[in-house]
């Protein structure tokens, strides 16, 4: 059987490996717990969250306030050596929700980054749930993170013409939407004047088209989460939508990469073959990889199988350039 994909931080990994040894169904998902996904024949060992919380983690070499709320925060991890360093900004998931995952879960992506001499900027942000969370705060807190790296740059040597981001799940969506920012109008609610320029964007697994999205990922999020973010439905709030959607930012001018599982049902193929299509119509330079056997949150794990091209991706887009086409790739 495959354990149940659950964003919940105090489901304990103990309980999932249980569940599964004895072989009985899980217990039917709570309100606001994410749906497991419907993989027919998914291998009985896809990870889970508790998977990723339990990889090993090191303390970051610094932890940075961008702003006064206490979730207005990054974790720098810098390598050893006189710089300047190139940047990967990494941006957790969690469905939107405080109530789900923090930035530590993306910590061990920042130190296997780190080990390969890519200093990373790992954030945190308010979120449904949080005060100021939700329309526009967090847009607007992804927006003032990403710049702070400004602030940051000379006393770190870090590389500001070298930088990409990085996102796994709703923080992918939320990476893509930094990498297109400035195209936002100026009368928008979460338009930020002067964005730090992105050289390239890595998407694990994150909504591409909210409008379009809504069903799957509020579904398996089970909650009314992209409704709840954009304060309303596409109808309601045509003009949000078109100011979030990375779809609806077109073109960005740099190249992107959207890396998914074939057990991926948070962000159906066929949405994201409609958003490479839609990217490259426009211009860009799009690379949309399939790895083979794997769900949601191995893209997320520097320790998976899945692991290898989300680091070539990342190598290639601090080049300016696409990665090669992996041999499972999609296109």
């Amino acid at each position: 059987m495959v354990t149940s994909i659950r964003w919940a931080k105090h489901v304990s990994l103990a309980a999932l490996v249980a569940g599964a040894l004895l072989g009985c169904a899980p217990r039917a998902a709570a309100q606001g717990e994410p749906k497991q996904p419907s993989a027919a024949a998914a291998p009985a060992t896809l990870m889970t969250p508790a998977d990723l919380e339990a990889l090993p983690r090191r303390a970051p070499d610094r932890r940075v306030a961008y702003g006064a709320s206490p979730q207005q925060y990054g974790e720098l991890r810098v390598p050893s050596g006189s710089g300047p360093h190139p940047v990967a900004i990494i941006i957790h998931g969690g469905c939107f929700k405080a109530a789900y995952a923090t930035a530590d879960y993306a910590a061990p992506i920042g130190d296997a980054l780190k080990d390969e001499g890519i200093a990373s900027w790992n954030i945190e942000y308010r979120r449904l749930g949080d005060p100021g969370g939700g329309w526009p705060g967090t847009y607007r807190d992804v927006g003032s993170a990403v710049d702070f790296l400004r602030t940051l740059a000379a006393q770190h040597h870090l590389d500001l013409s070298r930088v990409v981001v990085v996102g796994h799940s709703a923080g992918g969506h939320l990476a893509m939407w930094a990498a297109g920012r400035a195209r936002v109008p100026k009368g928008s609610e979460i338009y930020m004047p002067d964005p730090l320029p992105i050289r390239g964007a890595v998407n694990l697994a994150g909504p591409l088209d909210l409008s379009a999205h809504i069903a799957e990922y509020e579904g398996l999020c089970r909650d009314s989460v992209i409704t709840s973010l954009m304060g309303g439905t596409p109808a309601a709030r045509p003009e949000r939508y078109a100011e979030a959607s990375p779809i609806k930012l077109l073109p960005y001018g740099l190249p992107q990469v959207v890396v998914l599982g074939t057990y991926e049902d948070f962000v159906p193929m066929p949405l994201v073959r409609a958003y490479a299509d839609a990217a490259r119509r426009a211009g860009d330079s799009v690379r949309v990889v399939h790895v083979r056997g794997a769900g949601h949150f191995e893209v997320a794990s520097p320790r998976s199988y899945a692991w290898p091209p989300v680091n070539r991706a990342i190598r290639a887009l601090l080049d300016g350039r696409l990665p090669p086409v992996e041999p499972d790739s999609a296109r």
